[in-house]
């Protein structure tokens, strides 16, 4: 049986188209500096990460060097794929003692499920093994096996002690994964570190997680270009923003082939399966990095019609940015006047 496994770095190559759409001489180098601008990179939470930082040269290299320390302390609680984080220690034993930022980022985590109907879900991660997506061993389980791991997928059987310290699961076999969601609670965290340290000019990309703080040093807004997920050189579109996070989600990420049949890692906690959605990317626009992240991976497993009906009953909480598998891009009307591309664009409403 012939296998074929991909892994797009579509979030690298996005980060990297942001970078030369941002400030024109903008070099990517280590603690580089450029127009009174100084600039980290490095490799974190699995991805690819910059850190950008304007205004006095003393307060932007402390900025940048703090935010750096604070996405690896972060990740150091939350990811998977460390042996010693607070997550992977209360998937081993089924419980324990958390910080103060795991047991914010997991109480967040719930509220979002309960606000989206289940389609974010941060205890979808026995099936994301069952996959193979976590470790890149990608294999299609047997649906018995999906059917039986479902039954563990439950955001509100996360328990969280009365003092709130303690966390446990309701069920036996549970495990949470805290990955669609952390690089947004990471950027907006960085956002508060900026502040604290005086600088109103800045920008972090966390794999394609993109925020910015204030406008660019001449007054104009960040330019944040979307990849097309066809390929090509043509961009999706354009946006000028500022204050705000950009993160996008989509099928083209991260996938494998199986006789013929693509089967991508945005599971869907209703059926266990990649998410049969008419998307292939969802870009969520938001002052809070944390809902824009979780809200990338819940429109795309709602489908355009709920998602859409989503957006109208919170726009004031964020935009959108949906392009389907008809190659049909819409954007909502709340940035419609930020936004640019060559495609034909279909205006997402408040009012039908």
């Amino acid at each position: 049986m012939e296998k074929i496994y991909k892994y797009k770095t579509a979030l690298i190559k996005f980060s990297f188209i942001l970078f030369c759409c941002l400030l024109s001489g903008c070099a990517s180098r280590q603690a580089g500096k450029k127009e009174d601008g100084t600039e980290l990179e490095f490799f974190a939470m699995d991805t690819f990460m910059r850190v950008l930082a304007y205004g006095e040269e003393e307060s932007r290299e402390a900025a940048v060097n703090a935010a750096k320390e604070e996405i690896e302390r972060l990740e150091s609680l939350f990811s998977t794929g460390s042996k010693t984080s607070e997550i992977t220690k209360i998937n081993a034993f089924g419980g324990g003692v958390v910080s103060e930022d795991t047991l914010s980022l997991l109480k967040y985590a719930q509220k979002l499920c309960t606000l989206t109907e289940g389609a974010f879900d941060i205890s979808i991660y026995p099936l994301m093994q069952a996959w193979g997506f976590p470790e890149k061993t990608y294999h299609i389980p047997l649906d018995t096996e999906i059917s039986e791991l479902r039954k563990k997928v439950d955001a509100a059987q996360i328990v969280l002690s009365e003092k709130g310290e303690y966390v446990s699961f309701g069920m036996e076999g549970m495990q949470i994964d805290l990955g669609g969601i952390a690089k947004g609670f990471a950027s907006t965290r960085i956002m508060e570190i900026y502040r604290e340290r005086g600088i109103v000019s800045g920008l972090v990309s966390l794999g394609g997680n993109v925020q910015v703080l204030g406008t660019k040093p001449d007054g104009s807004l960040w330019n944040i270009a979307l990849q097309n997920p066809e390929g090509g050189e043509d961009y999706l579109g354009v946006l000028q923003v500022k204050d705000c996070a950009v993160i996008t989600s989509g099928s083209y990420e991260r996938y494998f082939e199986q006789d013929g049949v693509r089967y991508h890692h945005i599971l869907d906690p209703a059926t266990g399966y990649p998410a049969d959605s008419e998307f292939v990317s969802v870009t969520v626009v938001s002052g809070d990095g944390t809902l824009a992240d979780g809200l990338s991976t819940a429109l795309f497993i709602m489908g355009k019609e709920r998602a859409i009906q989503f957006w109208r009953e919170h726009s004031e909480e964020f935009d959108a940015v949906f392009y389907t598998k008809n190659q049909e891009l819409y954007i909502t009307e709340g940035i419609v006047k930020v936004f640019s591309s060559t495609f034909p664009i279909n205006l997402i409403k408040q009012e039908p």
